[in-house]
Order: structure tokens, then sequence, then C-alpha cells
């Protein structure tokens, strides 16, 4: 049985979402990217009474509009014909579920990429936050934060990002709107004298998270990782082997510019995993297989809405379902 099967399954019998409203909020949230597959699917399946080469063409042509990525969309294509032919599929509708059970594929790969947070055993977890100016780092890091305060733990918000015009006080009203402390500096400090006031006091003070703010100055690169070095070793100094987690938040709709950002913050510091802001504003939704394939890091939380708690942890079910539930 393949995945696509298997998730008919588990939707069926109410295994996937834990309640209506987390269902009702991945279908609107990928409203936009499904609307582009599914219309362009289906118009392709009326133009066509039997899968050949037209027809993989013009498939081959509506994945990349949906930003999967060249890359990603010519494998994927090597893999789909092949199957199609070993399974003898001529019905265009036939071959639906095969697409699905192959962009699946793309996302596990012989491994589910782990999605969850890194919590530390004892003492406070730290996560940092990087990505470029105007991605919704910050906002991102205020509704991590009342999601972890949601939970009962005691958090710390730290504003590292000390270059950019209003980050410090952009941070430190998300501070008072949520109720959460948020240790602050001089604008144009040093972003690591500040990064050290906010781990002493979350270690000090028994805070079980601490969430950093960092600049996000990607045009001078070599500056950039020196920064963030520099404040790898001020964390690790006091909290041995922290930062826990350290999270690239990417705008969705920047598409493949964002797998760039990706590629080019890879390079210069440790990125466990990614946040994908603003994925219920474009019908890219595709670059969280681009991402997977490209850079292969795992995507930990998706942005499906402006609120808060529209902040989700990325599930590639959830995901799937969210893309095709008109054939689910």
């Amino acid at each position: 049985m393949g995945f696509f099967s298997k998730l008919k399954e588990k939707i069926a019998s109410k295994k996937v979402f834990n309640d209506k409203k987390e269902e009702e909020k991945y279908s609107k949230g990928l409203e936009k990217t499904r609307k582009e597959f599914s219309d362009k699917l289906n118009s392709l399946n009326k133009k066509y009474k039997k899968v050949n080469q037209e027809y993989f063409e013009d498939l081959e042509e509506m994945l990349i509009m949906a930003d999967i990525g060249v890359q990603t969309v010519v494998k994927f294509m090597e893999k789909l014909i092949d199957r199609a032919r070993k399974e003898k599929i001529e019905d265009p509708e036939e071959l639906k579920e095969l697409i699905v059970d192959e962009l699946f594929i793309i996302y596990v790969n012989d491994e589910i990429l782990v999605n969850k947070i890194n919590y530390a055993e004892s003492g406070p977890t730290v996560i940092l936050f990087v990505g470029v100016n105007g991605v919704g780092k910050t906002t991102t890091i205020a509704k991590m934060a009342k999601k972890e305060k949601d939970l009962g733990k005691k958090v710390l918000l730290v504003a590292g990002d000390t270059f950019r015009a209003g980050a410090i006080e952009q941070l430190g009203e998300w501070g008072d709107r949520l109720g959460i402390d948020v240790v602050t500096g001089e604008e144009n400090s040093d972003p690591s004298s500040v990064v050290y006031k906010g781990v002493e006091k979350g270690k000090n003070e028994n805070y079980d998270i601490v969430l950093i703010d960092t600049a996000g100055r990607l045009q001078n690169k070599v500056n950039l990782m020196n920064e963030l070095e520099k404040m790898n070793r001020v964390i690790g100094n006091f909290i041995p082997n922290a930062p826990h987690e350290t999270l690239l938040v990417l705008d969705a709709s920047t598409g493949q510019n964002g797998i760039s950002q990706a590629k080019s913050f890879k390079e210069i510091t440790n990125i466990t995993g990614i946040v994908l802001t603003k994925l219920d504003g474009t019908a890219k939704g595709g670059i969280v297989l681009a991402i997977k394939e490209e850079v292969n890091l795992p995507v930990k939380y998706i942005g499906l809405g402006e609120k808060p708690e529209d902040l989700e942890v990325f599930d590639i079910e959830k995901y799937i379902y969210g893309l095709f539930k008109e054939m689910i």
C-alpha cells in the first residue's frame, strides 16, 4: 500500500489531526498552493486522455511553477515516469496517486527528518534565530515564546539584533504584550554582550527557554559569521552543548530566493532547522520539498497565519493533506 492510500485511511479514522480546528488551519493555510496544484492538475487531466510525453512535460512545468525547484522536479519526474511505465499507468486520474506518493518520498527519502525541538535535559534550552531582515523573524520568536509560555514554561527573550532600527523595541513590545521578560542592550552595541546578559539571566534565574534574536546582515557574510561564532562561544561558555537549536527563518513567498538564503546561512553557521513563515500567503508552498532536497534541513515550524497560535509544528502528512485534500 502506497503513502496516498495509507494517508486516506488515517484521515478517515481521524489519526492525522488533533482536532477539526487544526485540520482547518492546514487546509486554509495551504489553500493558495493547493489551488495552484489542484486546478492545474485537473486541467492537465482534462486536456489529456492518456499519459504521454507531452503530459509529463506539462506536469514538469506545473511543478516548477509551484517552486519545488528545477533540480528537485527533474529527479521527481524521472522517478514518476519510471514508476508509471513499470505499473503500466496510462490514465491521468490513476497517475494522481503516484504523484502524491512520489512527492511524499521526496521529503522522507528513507528518513524522516526530525522536526522536534531538541530541548535540554536540564537547565534552560537556548534557541538562536537567524535570517535576513523582513522574513518575520522577530514575530516568529514571539509566536514561539507564546507557545512555550502556554505550555507552562518560563520564557526569556533576548534582543540580540542590535543593528536593525526598531528591532529591540519590536521584541520589547512583544514581551510586554505576552507578559514575557526581555533582555535588551543599546542600539548598535555588541550583540554578544546582550546575549551574554541574556544567557546569564536565563541560567541564574532558572528559565526553561531562552529565545535569542540575531542580526541578519547576509550581505556581509564574513562579519555575520564572526558575529554568530562569537555568540555561540558566549552561549557555550555558560551552558554546555548550547545553543540547542539554531533555527533559520525563511519567508515562503520568496520561493527560490529562500533556498539561496538557506544555502548561505548553512555555510556560515550550524543550522538545525527551518521556520517557514507566511506559507498561507503564497502559492509557492512547494518550497518545503525543495528545502529538503536541496538543503537537507528539516522544516520544524510553519506559519499558517498572523496570530501567535498560527505557528504550527511541521508535519509532512498534514502538509500533503493540505495540498491534496480534494483527492483524499
